[in-house]
């Protein structure tokens, strides 16, 4: 998978979001992922909303994701 794939999916799945994805070999990623969906939920549960988009990519196309979840409250404050 590419990073301009993920980052389809998961603006397709967080409409309105700001993404951002890169990868050095297209199976382990890096991405932020700036929504209102995230405010009021945990880090935790936030991850687990953005595996929940990848389903089974995760673990085969997309090996290893690090992963920064935001609301845009979060990114105005730093």
């Amino acid at each position: 998978m590419q990073s301009n794939e993920l980052k389809a999916l998961l603006e397709a799945a967080f409409p309105g979001a700001q993404v951002h994805v890169a990868s050095p070999d297209d199976v382990h990623f890096q991405a932020q992922v700036v929504t209102e969906a995230f405010v009021g939920k945990p880090t935790l549960a936030r991850h687990r909303m953005v595996y929940a988009v990848l389903g089974e990519r995760m673990g085969g196309e997309v090996h290893a994701l690090s992963l920064r979840t935001l609301t845009p409250a979060e990114v105005e404050a730093n």
